[in-house]
């Protein structure tokens, strides 16, 4: 049955006061309690009465210019503004006399004298907060013509692809301005005239696409007329029912409300009580939807003998009958664990619980991975050895009670834009920063916010400047010693401070690796260790090195000595960077864990495991991704299931993972899009959407949130439902009959998810684990009383340079990063207007070093490293420091991941995606590896376009 909502969400006027003292008054002959601070508006709210309003909304601090929520208060003159007057105690207050009607219908009539009286046409009828004002004050007649002054010629801006700028409906409300300050944070918006000529205006420039403009649609979402409106609702009309969802991009895990008509969706709301975002929202998930409705979906299951043979469709039971019959074929030719498994960070809980399942179960071997591997695997190691757990320490709500906050590794403003906002927005409250990037991000000088401290590291340093920063922490005795008493292992703790007091870790012995000024290091060592509640958060800057599990713990360590764990305002925070990275690392994707983090050689879990699903589970670990690789190459492993990643492009080393891919026998891609890994396959079986299945998604804070099917899959199945005919096919059984089953069995089989179910994050709204007896509505911060281990334990992290230094072949170091309009490996971005944002991946050089090359602005450059070759355009920036160079990951034509090597961590095989040795000249013609690419491409197309259909034959007859 579908769970639908209301569309509107109720408006109360204005931000709840956050005060313990509650306030008597009465309002229209009720006596009510409040807290103090709250206003006059929101307090009748609270108990039934609406104020008319029309600049105030409850997102956004009370503005009182519309003079629509005038009050009467006895002894007091005059008619305050209910948005902008505070409770009091005793306050007598009347919101309904006959002086406030005439008086707001005045006001009305004013608005309407110069408005387009088109609401029979307006794209907001039915959904416009002038319009319901009009019917409230009982408007019915507007005693001011339109003969003179007006601006109901103004013209539209219709250059934002998502959204249009009316000027002529607006009333200069300013809700817009304050969204894009208060909520988003870019004060891109201002208004611009005085008095009459006042109007909306994108900051200098002349239209919204070339301003300062995000598009994140705060502005869009505040807007009380159709001044600024979704083109989809101007297409489409209004929506008849919405439901609520979770956002399928970044590792924020944004609620949503899918508006829909029928199985259309017309537009995604930002969801109010969304407990990870708040009602806000980015440009991806606002309006980056269109994708799962795009022209290149693959929608009827194919197979092909060779990868060098057209595609045919086949039927659903053909193509999970072949890919059954080979994996059989596979095992019983090469052995058991011939054969493997990768999850995707993209699909929900359920799914990806299910595909390790089917590994295990089914193939009855270990060999089963997931991409988090390549992005967040020395996370879970190092949190786990250190702190006892795998997943970050605080809410997202956590940031507004911080003093002093370390971004390190991050770029939050492009790859986690909803969590950047809140945390923009405590530091213009006053919260201290320290950026620790080899890259200049927004966040080091942006509108209304500095960094104290850029520690601008060198590639593949990270180590040596945490030493360094708690070197400084150690000997000038700043470390929280009752926390450290109370709450860690002293042995290792004495081992630790011994290891960073040493002369070797001081910031002037380090600075000449790490490229940082030793006073730069001291000052920020300095201000973390006393300036408050310190809190970090920490990306795939840290965790793709050869030393990211180390980082990893370094980072653990400075958080212990300096008391930051176990409280609002503190902890260590990885910005998982898609969408469920912590749920598929939670379901047990890794081959050496079973879910809920423990180990397969664990004779009591696994008999666990085992009696649940009748089978015989083997003890012993599986392959990673890259063993896997290597066995393919070996020819000891021959057949794959990879489920919503695109190995290809994602991972490091692209020509040795296409030539994995090349020798091995039988590859199964379950997609979306006809991918760059899927050019290898010989089964692809099409997935579906967010929007096109039920589930849960984790996101960075360990919340687990209800992912709501809204239209059917395009080709008739879930994923979920994929992977069970496939087990079924294999002669495991696999009979759920609804996602909510699986989590039941979830719940049944994890600890830290015992008390989870869909009914309970229904009944919430999300839940964040451990969710058990001990905690039955969950889990916001970890570590309060105690670590998950006990004792908090500190670790020796000892710098060891990277074997991917600069050398005089290769001079500069290559690191990658993301953008804000496109998204990982840019399958569903690229596939909506973002592109008019970044519609390629350049490479950024600075200034010193493309003048010694002789590249200028929008030049082709080679970049050139031991693993391979591509080309890019140059963007000449002075973001990069002298000797690094920058690019990203989007769109494959661009090969960044041809270049990159198969350096990876010591613990855990992340590669070292942010540290490759390379060369950069100009250059006048493509990259061997794009002809390469480009001919390939060309290939993949004309089998596509040859492709037999289902009517016309069948591939195994």
């Amino acid at each position: 049955m579908l769970e639908t909502v209301v569309k509107r969400d109720i408006d109360l006027g204005t931000p709840e006061s956050i005060s313990d003292k509650l306030v008597s008054v009465t309002i229209d002959g009720y006596d009510i309690s409040v807290p103090e601070g709250t206003s006059v508006m929101r307090a009748a709210a609270l108990n039934g009465v609406n104020i008319p309003k029309l600049c105030a909304t409850d997102s956004i601090e009370a503005f009182g210019s519309c003079r629509l929520c005038l009050v009467e208060i006895e002894g007091r003159r005059g008619y305050p503004a209910s948005c902008t007057t505070p409770v009091e105690e005793g306050m007598v207050i009347r919101t309904e006399t006959p002086k406030l009607h005439q008086l707001r219908r005045g006001v009305m009539e004013l608005y309407i004298s110069d408005h387009p009286l088109d609401c029979l046409t307006c794209p907001s009828n039915g959904d416009c907060e002038l319009q319901d004002m009009a019917g409230v004050v009982g408007l019915r007649n507007v005693r001011y013509g339109y003969e003179g002054a007006n601006h109901l010629k103004d013209q539209k801006d219709e250059s934002n692809p998502y959204f249009t700028y009316d000027p002529s409906k607006c009333i200069v409300c300013n809700r817009c301005v304050r969204a894009c300050e208060e909520t988003q944070g870019t004060f891109a918006l201002t208004i611009s005239g005085k008095g009459f000529a006042s109007r909306v205006s994108p900051g200098q420039s002349q239209s919204f696409m070339d301003s300062e403009c995000v598009s994140c649609g705060a502005c869009v979402q505040a807007c009380p007329t159709a001044t600024l409106e979704d083109k989809s609702i101007i297409e489409l009309g209004q929506a008849d029912h919405a439901v609520i969802t979770t956002c399928a991009y970044c590792g924020v895990g944004c609620g949503f409300k899918a508006e829909m008509k029928g199985e259309t969706v017309v537009r995604m709301t930002p969801w109010k009580d969304g407990q990870a975002n708040r009602g806000h929202s980015c440009v991806k998930g606002r309006f980056a939807w269109s994708y799962a409705t795009h022209k290149e979906r693959i929608t009827k299951p194919m197979i092909r003998k060779s990868i060098s043979d057209p595609w045919t469709e086949v039927s659903w039971d053909e193509a999970i009958g072949y890919a059954a019959s080979e994996f059989k074929r596979l095992q019983s030719k090469y052995g058991r664990d011939s054969v493997g498994g990768i999850t995707s960070s993209r699909c929900t809980n359920e799914e990806t619980w299910l595909v390790q399942k089917l590994v295990r179960a089914a193939f009855n071997t270990n060999n089963v991975d997931t991409c988090a591997r390549v992005c967040h695997s020395p996370t879970g190691y190092g949190l786990k050895t250190t702190l006892g757990e795998s997943a970050g320490t605080q809410t997202f709500d956590s940031v507004m009670f911080t003093d002093v906050v370390i971004v390190m590794g991050a770029n939050p403003s492009a790859a986690h834009p909803v969590f950047a906002s809140r945390l923009k927005k405590r530091l213009r409250q006053g919260a201290r920063l320290i950026v620790i990037d080899p890259r200049q991000t927004e966040l080091v000088s942006s509108p209304h916010i500095r960094a104290d401290y850029h520690l601008q590291v060198r590639p593949g340093t990270n180590v040596a400047l945490l030493s360094a920063l708690s070197h400084v922490i150690a000997t000038e005795n700043l470390i929280d010693l009752d926390f450290v008493r109370e709450r860690c292992e002293e042995k290792a703790f004495k081992e630790w401070l011994d290891f960073v007091s040493l002369p070797e870790n001081s910031p002037e012995a380090m600075q000449e690796e790490t490229g940082v000024p030793a006073e730069q290091i001291r000052g920020a060592a300095r201000l973390f260790a006393t300036g408050g509640n310190g809190s970090i958060y920490y990306g795939l800057g840290v965790t793709e090195h050869s030393q990211g599990s180390t980082t990893v713990m370094a980072i653990a360590n400075l958080a212990m000595a300096t008391g930051n764990i176990g409280r609002e305002g503190v902890g260590v925070n990885p910005l998982r960077g898609q969408n469920n990275v912590q749920g598929s690392c939670d379901m047990g994707s890794f081959p050496h864990e079973l879910p809920g983090y423990r180990h397969i050689s664990d004779n009591v879990t696994r008999h666990e495991f085992e009696q649940a699903w009748n089978v015989t589970l083997q003890p012993e670990p599986g392959l990673r991704i890259p063993n896997m690789f290597d066995a393919a190459l070996e020819g000891t492993f021959k057949g794959l299931y990879c489920q919503g990643e695109d190995i290809v492009q994602s991972d490091p080393d692209t020509q040795h993972v296409a030539a994995s891919l090349s020798a091995m026998e039988c590859v199964v891609i379950q997609d979306i899009f006809l991918n760059e890994t899927a050019k290898y396959a010989h089964v692809f079986l099409p997935g579906s959407t967010f929007l096109e299945k039920d589930g849960t998604f984790t996101n960075a804070e360990r919340r687990i949130s209800r992912v709501r099917k809204v239209m059917e899959p395009a080709s008739g199945m879930a994923d979920w439902e994929i992977t069970c005919a496939l087990s079924n096919a294999l002669g495991y059984p696999m009979n759920y009959t609804h996602p909510s089953e699986i989590m039941d069995e979830i719940a049944a089989l994890t600890p830290t998810f015992t008390g989870v179910s869909f009914d309970l994050i229904t009944k919430m709204g999300s839940v964040q684990w451990p969710c058990n007896e001990e905690a039955p509505e969950g889990t916001p911060i970890m570590h309060i009383d105690e670590f998950v281990r006990g004792k908090g334990k500190f670790m020796i992290t000892k710098y060891i340079p990277t074997d991917e230094r600069s050398t005089r072949k290769f001079p500069l170091l290559f690191t990658t990063g993301r953008i804000l309009s496109q998204y990982n490996v840019g399958a569903q971005t690229r596939r909506t207007p973002n592109v008019a944002w970044h519609s390629e991946d350049v490479l950024e050089i600075h200034p010193v070093d493309a003048e010694d090359r002789g590249i200028s602005q929008g030049d082709w450059v080679g970049i050139q490293s031991r693993a391979g070759e591509t080309v890019l355009r140059a963007d000449v920036t002075t973001r990069v420091q002298p000797g690094v160079v920058y690019t990203t990951f989007h769109f494959p034509e661009s090969g960044a991941n041809v270049v990159t090597t198969d350096n990876s961590d010591w613990a855990t095989n992340c590669p070292e995606y942010k540290v490759t040795a390379v060369q950069v000249t100009r250059v006048t013609q493509p990259s061997a590896w794009q002809n390469k690419w480009s001919e390939f491409n060309r290939e993949q197309r004309a089998l596509l376009k040859n492709r037999v259909t289902m009517d016309e034959t069948s591939v195994t007859s």
